[in-house]
């Protein structure tokens, strides 16, 4: 069983105002795809990959992909599991336009995920890739994915974490802190906007408090595994 910290009151990071994360998800949209490769020296699409075997889709699956940018997740569904039946929501209107040119297969909504337009108990999984982070209030983000999980069905998280202390620690911090912004600023022009990327993941939470986190949300059979010297992890439970 997977130790868990007592869940923390507030994230240690003050995360913008929703019109700033937004504005910002805008601004990286064309390059987004490509940062996410960069960034992870192609991991990432190994990790989508996971998230969608761990969410165990069952044929005409209903999967609910949140804060979906270009719609990875779905359309990774979609590959492993073709009768899945995909909603992807996201409140960056051109992260979404960028999604919608990849093809017509997703069912796209642009929404709030702390307060989303769907009924109770009506996904049978409920993933997400590098949301969390950029959510002011965790526990209500929980919520909401709990409230959504028809009872058995499974949330799947692939997101930042903060980093543990180790030996490694000193090339974790130059990584985030310099090759990180670096690409930002060669590749999409953004170095800002990258930037808050690396001041978030340093200030985030660990991955033991985000477990901890979901099950006070309600969430069972909660486990997690780290990624990347410890500065991303997929977390899964089921309600």
């Amino acid at each position: 069983m997977i130790a868990m910290s007592s869940p923390s009151k507030e994230n240690t990071f003050s995360t913008p105002p929703p019109g700033h994360v937004r504005a910002m998800f805008d601004r990286v949209a064309r390059r987004y795809d490509l940062m996410n490769r960069l960034m992870t020296f192609g991991q990432d699409t190994r990790w989508r990959k996971e998230v969608i075997r761990r969410a165990r889709l069952t044929p005409g699956a209903r999967l609910l992909d949140l804060g979906a940018g270009t719609g990875d997740l779905a359309w990774e569904a979609l590959q492993q599991e073709p009768t899945t039946l995909p909603v992807a929501v996201d409140f960056s209107l051109e992260m979404m336009r960028m999604g919608q040119r990849r093809g017509r297969s997703l069912a796209w909504t642009a929404g709030d995920a702390l307060s989303l337009p769907f009924p109770e108990n009506v996904f049978d999984a409920v993933v997400s890739a590098f949301l969390v982070r950029n959510v002011r209030d965790v526990p209500r983000l929980l919520r909401e994915k709990y409230r959504l999980l028809r009872p058995g069905g499974r949330l799947v998280i692939l997101d930042t974490t903060r980093p543990r202390a180790g030996v490694l620690q000193p090339l974790v911090r130059l990584y985030l802190r310099t090759i990180i912004p670096l690409l930002g600023a060669l590749v999409a022009g953004l170095r800002e906007d990258y930037d808050y990327l690396v001041t978030s993941t340093e200030n985030f939470l660990r991955a033991e408090e985000l477990a901890a986190h979901m099950a006070a949300a309600g969430f069972r059979r909660i486990g997690f595994r780290r990624l990347m010297f410890g500065t991303v992890a997929i977390h899964w439970g089921e309600k």
